[in-house]
């Protein structure tokens, strides 16, 4: 964590390390390892809310936990930006991240892979070797998502590829 700016920091050390090494094919032992994600996911909800930096919702889509979709949003000049979010979990999770996906934003940005999955390689996977099998969902949400979103939205607001939904709204009306 050396070089990490202190709000990273400090954000990534209240949310609770995983246990269970274990994926979708490992029965028990993922569904205790699903226990451990649902229990980090609440705690670092929690704290997005507490500091009022609440930026998404997400729950497991189907009953096996391999399915999770949602929504995350980013305020840029004061306009709240939301965008649908999914991913699977892959079979040989925890050694592999989830490819999280943004699907209405796909094809906008270089960074980012057929069907709207954002690129995390260069910073994030190794990251997320280093730390298996203790990091989960809620890690790659705050060190994959949350950095990306900020890196990319502004600019792709700034450029014109995406709209902010009251401007799409009001050229239809005028139309």
């Amino acid at each position: 964590m050396e070089g990490w700016d202190p709000n990273t920091k400090s954000t990534l050390t209240q949310i609770p390390l995983l246990t269970t090494k274990a994926g979708p094919r490992d029965g028990a032992a993922w569904t205790q390892r699903l226990k451990e994600e649902y229990k980090a996911l609440i705690a670092y909800t929690s704290m997005n809310k507490s500091n009022d930096n609440d930026w998404f919702r997400i729950s497991a889509a189907n009953a096996d936990g391999t399915r999770w979709t949602g929504k995350c949003w980013y305020i840029h000049n004061l306009l709240k930006y939301e965008f649908d979010l999914q991913f699977d979990i892959p079979v040989t999770y925890p050694s592999t991240a989830p490819e999280i996906e943004l699907p209405q934003l796909d094809g906008k940005t270089q960074k980012m892979y057929r069907g709207g999955k954002i690129c995390l390689t260069v910073h994030f996977k190794p990251l997320w070797a280093k730390n298996c099998p203790r990091f989960g969902i809620a890690h790659a949400l705050c060190l994959g998502l949350a950095p990306w979103l900020a890196a990319e939205v502004p600019v792709l607001v700034d450029s014109g590829m995406v709209k902010h939904k009251d401007d799409t709204a009001s050229a239809s009306e005028s139309l």
